[in-house]
């Protein structure tokens, strides 16, 4: 019997490891969702005003109403997930597969201009908000599948880096399909001296009119078949990489639970959830965090082509930033490793303050590219570091709940819509502020408050959240010696359901 009990032991550690091609395996399973992301994120907004051609106003809906469709969607994936029955596959599993499909289909319409002209708001807010529904239901069940690879946090902490590194490397591949294919649609090349733009088109001849309307026709047909590419290319990118996470990954039931029959109610998971202060504190410091980050992805490639003289450069800048994005990750491993999570998120995300304003007050291309390089190393960071802590927090809820099952997905589910809502506001309110500014749709100049509009919302909006951020994050409680003290607790109460579980398989086999 001590042999058996030991075996069992043995087996249950060295199950703990994951191999180098899981891990990886597992990254590449979250780059699609970046690689979307990050070319939603740059292009989506300068698209819909200069290409699709809807108002700055409808933009702004659809940014906003999208978005915040997408944080709702959450929960409620969250909800039916914590539902879900335990298959073949797994439970989580299913989801990703499943859905795959869907999110490249309406992914690729919504980069498609239709042939009507009147109802194409309705257009991008359907397909946009459909795809943030069908993204979530891929992208809550990976987030807690961090929680079911292993039953060791440096084996969880080491698949996170795997994983943050794909990720950004993934950002890094969308925005350089994204910028490398439709780049031509927005270079200077495709402006005449005059602004293409209807309110213009009245300050000349009748044969340069006629020209500017043909010129303008051409662009916009140019445009549309580029950015029709690029989605198609990266919908490819979205299935191959699904396919290698399927056919690599091996998902595990939760392992700590002590033995018993009951799932803990959803309803009551979530009251649990939100009165864990730690999750509330890590929540919301990270909110303001990516509110940030989001103002800066949304609005860059604007800021570029309307307030500095970078409209020919904006698609390499993008490429820095993320190439300096991906070489750090490794670095801030390495860094929270040795030094905290928390010091590592305050040494990182700090760092890309007085880089943005420097580049608002001195736009050339030199500042500009060391600008990116610096900016790379806080997007990295701001990128690891929530995934990484997350799973900290919820080791501190399992300790403090040793009988709940089913409640990971609702701390990461929960935890996106918090983000995704603060920042659908943010980019909503940051379009309207365009629309204030009098922001002329498909024109190649725009008057000189929009510049300083964009400026505001580069320079001095990202710096005021960070700091507003980082002073909540001073309030996290979970500090390293927490974390070695929870590890301990932990593998301790790993061994009791262990042992619940061979005593009980004992007594049915006498």
């Amino acid at each position: 019997m001590a042999n058996k009990q030991s075996s069992c032991l043995y087996t249950t550690v060295l199950d703990q490891k994951l191999s180098v091609c899981s891990k990886l395996c597992f990254a590449i399973g979250g780059a699609p969702n970046q690689v979307a992301g990050s070319a939603t994120a740059f292009f989506l907004q300068i698209y819909l005003l200069d290409v699709a051609q809807i108002n700055p106003f409808q933009a702004s809906m659809v940014l906003f109403i999208g978005k915040s469709w997408g944080a709702v969607s959450d929960p409620v994936v969250g909800f039916f997930i914590t539902k879900s029955k335990w298959t073949r596959i797994g439970r989580l599993m299913p989801w990703m597969v499943g859905c795959t499909p869907f999110v490249v289909v309406s992914y690729f319409y919504l980069w498609f201009v239709p042939p009507f002209t009147n109802g194409r708001f309705v257009w991008y807010l359907g397909f946009y908000c459909l795809y943030q529904t069908l993204i979530t239901c891929f992208h809550v069940p990976y987030s807690a599948l961090t929680m079911f690879l292993s039953t060791d946090q440096k084996e969880r902490d080491s698949a996170t880096a795997y994983r943050m590194t794909l990720e950004v490397l993934g950002t890094l591949v969308g925005a350089a399909i994204q910028g490398q294919i439709v780049a031509s649609a927005h270079t200077l090349k495709n402006c005449p001296q005059h602004n293409m733009s209807v309110s213009h088109l009245g300050n000349g001849s009748g044969a340069e009119i006629v020209k500017r309307i043909v010129h303008s026709q051409d662009f916009l047909s140019h445009a549309k078949e580029m950015y029709m590419i690029a989605a198609g290319v990266i919908g490819g990118v979205f299935l191959i990489c699904t396919v290698v996470m399927f056919l690599g990954v091996k998902e595990r039931d939760d392992p700590y639970i002590l033995k018993t029959e009951k799932q803990i109610p959803f309803h009551k998971g979530f009251i649990l959830v939100m009165r864990h202060g730690p999750y509330l504190t890590l929540t919301a410091a990270f909110l303001f965090i990516s509110v940030a980050i989001q103002l800066v992805q949304s609005n860059f490639v604007l800021f570029c082509t309307h307030a500095v003289d970078l409209r020919d450069h904006f698609q390499n800048i993008v490429l820095t930033i993320l190439v300096s994005a991906v070489v750090s990750i490794p670095l801030w491993q390495w860094f929270l490793e040795r030094f905290g999570k928390k010091k590592a998120a305050f040494c990182g995300i700090t760092w890309i303050m007085p880089f943005t304003v420097m580049l608002v007050f001195i736009p050339n291309l030199v500042v500009a590219y060391v600008v990116a390089v610096s900016s790379g190393l806080s997007v990295a960071a701001s990128l690891l570091l929530p995934w990484s802590m997350l799973p900290d927090v919820v080791d501190d809820f399992r300790l403090a709940n040793p009988y709940c099952k089913g409640y990971e997905a609702i701390f990461y589910s929960f935890y996106v819509f918090f983000t995704k809502f603060a920042a659908g506001i943010s980019l909503g309110v940051s379009t309207l502020c365009l629309e204030f500014a009098g922001y002329d749709t498909g024109a190649c100049r725009q008057p000189d408050q929009v510049a300083y509009t964009l400026k505001l919302l580069i320079g001095a909006a990202p710096v005021a959240f960070i700091v507003t951020g980082l002073l909540i994050l001073l309030l996290y409680p979970i500090s390293e010696d927490v974390r070695l003290r929870n590890k301990l607790c932990l593998e301790e109460l790993r061994k009791q359901s262990g042992i619940s579980s061979r005593t009980l398989e004992d007594l049915s086999n006498p």
